[in-house]
């Protein structure tokens, strides 16, 4: 029996639906589904069949179905939706990020007769967005900069070797994650690692906690109390902070690491210093020695391979690296599905100075991650201080994809005085590339510029 026009016609466009790789759904006025094509399928969980007449709400259970559903906006006449990130939950109670699109759906009179919806599956592009990450990753850090890859190009080098290595770096560059990536690149892999902040304390207790103490060596000792020395033993031992250290104690730990020995507080036998020593600092050593703060002969015992850690201001362009490392870890942490920041977010993030560096990066995704309540993280989620003197309201952001994309690429530009090949490193995508979207969204850029 042959297929009517029509039937043939209806076939052939469901095939066509079908061989995308975007969700396609179809509501009525009542926003009942009347039709989803496979992509929608595999993303929600819900079969055609068993969707069937259900109400959009029922199928997805996304954050923003009660008081902005996009269907509901589009079909009041409100506003259409343009990839919106929201996260769905599936039918196997799984919380999936995609971005919607949603317009209404006429028939060929020109009659409103429900709308339809499009999804894009994030969690794929966010998987193949990691395979692309991946290469900027050196252990449990991650930099596309320049001056951090040549960092990690050394630093096996480094690792190999059994010479005492001094981190600099301001508060909140990742002094720690270097020591921690150099010990397990080292020979002493498998001893441990022992950190102390040696500025905590005061004297008398850095030195116990150095080197221990034998029984009776003052009034509290009562029994033998191995040191962070002993602790350390056949691995490394990080000294953070030493640049807080008294002059008395650095006399001290010059001989440790000229002699490889140690005695215990109250001990009279010398006992053999098997460790690594890595030493820290957020001051400039070299400086504190010429102001004679700092003594000479250490700084030199301490300084024979020097790392210098750049502050996040210098390597911004990682800065949207770290925040999809933060979001996943605190996505993790918590259970959340929060898919990313909106281009506004972002923008106040890469105009902000970082005096904390990623230790403040990471505390504001945290922040900004708690408020979100699970949806994308806007301007609204971010901490007052990023702000300036003017708070930016809760509402929601209007406009079109292609605007979203202006702003975000103008204000890159910017940052790089509207260079184009600085622009397109720092976002990560080809020059080419970025000329053809400077020229698709019609931007003026000042003329004589790369």
């Amino acid at each position: 029996m042959e297929h009517k026009p029509d039937e043939c016609h209806c076939d052939m466009l469901t095939a066509v639906v079908d061989s995308i790789s975007d969700g396609v759904l179809a509501v009525d006025l009542d926003r009942r589904i009347t039709f989803m094509n496979r992509a929608a399928e595999r993303i929600t969980g819900f079969s055609q069949q068993d969707a069937f007449g259900k109400h959009c709400w029922e199928v997805f259970h996304t954050n923003v179905c009660k008081d902005s559903c996009p269907l509901k906006r589009a079909m009041n006449g409100t506003a259409s939706t343009v990839n919106r990130p929201v996260c769905i939950t599936n039918r196997r109670g799984k919380g999936v990020p995609v971005s919607i699109s949603a317009t209404l759906l006429r028939d060929a009179q020109g009659t409103v007769i429900g709308g339809v919806e499009t999804l894009r599956d994030l969690d794929l592009i966010r998987q193949l967005h990691k395979e692309h990450e991946s290469q900027y990753v050196f252990e449990d850090m991650i930099s596309r900069s320049k001056k951090m890859r040549e960092l990690f190009e050394i630093l096996p080098a480094i690792a190999e070797s059994e010479s005492t290595v001094l981190i600099e770096g301001e508060s909140g560059t990742g002094k720690e994650l270097i020591a921690r990536a150099i010990h397990s690149l080292s020979p002493r892999k498998d001893g441990p690692f022992v950190a102390l902040n040696c500025g905590a304390l005061p004297d008398n207790l850095l030195e116990s906690e150095l080197f221990g103490y034998v029984a009776g060596a003052f009034t509290d000792a009562k029994k033998d109390k191995k040191g962070r020395f002993a602790i350390a033993k056949g691995g490394t031992l990080l000294l953070d902070e030493i640049g807080d250290v008294s002059q008395a104690m650095q006399v001290r730990l010059l001989r440790v690491l000229q002699e490889k020995i140690y005695e215990p507080l109250g001990g009279t036998v010398s006992v053999p210093a098997d460790v690594r020593v890595i030493a820290a600092t957020n001051k400039r050593l070299d400086q504190l020695v010429e102001a004679n703060k700092f003594r000479n002969d250490l700084y030199y015992r301490i300084n024979v391979m020097r790392v210098q850690l750049p502050s996040l201001q210098d390597r911004k362009e990682d800065i949207p690296l770290l925040v999809d490392h933060f979001i996943d870890r605190f996505n993790r942490l918590r259970q959340k599905n929060v898919p990313g920041f909106s281009p506004p977010a972002l923008s106040l993030l890469l105009n902000h100075s970082f005096p904390g560096n990623v230790r403040e990066l990471e505390n504001i995704i945290e922040h900004a991650s708690v408020l979100c309540g699970g949806g994308i993280i806007r301007p609204e989620h971010l901490p007052e201080y990023l702000h300036g003197e003017r708070p930016i309201p809760a509402v929601e952001i209007a406009g079109t994809f292609a605007e979203m994309e202006t702003l975000f690429l103008v204000g890159a530009l910017k940052r790089n005085n509207w260079s184009r090949k600085d622009t397109a490193a720092e976002i990560g995508i080809n020059p080419s590339t970025l000329f053809r979207k400077i020229k698709k969204l019609g931007l003026k850029l000042p003329k004589d510029q790369d």
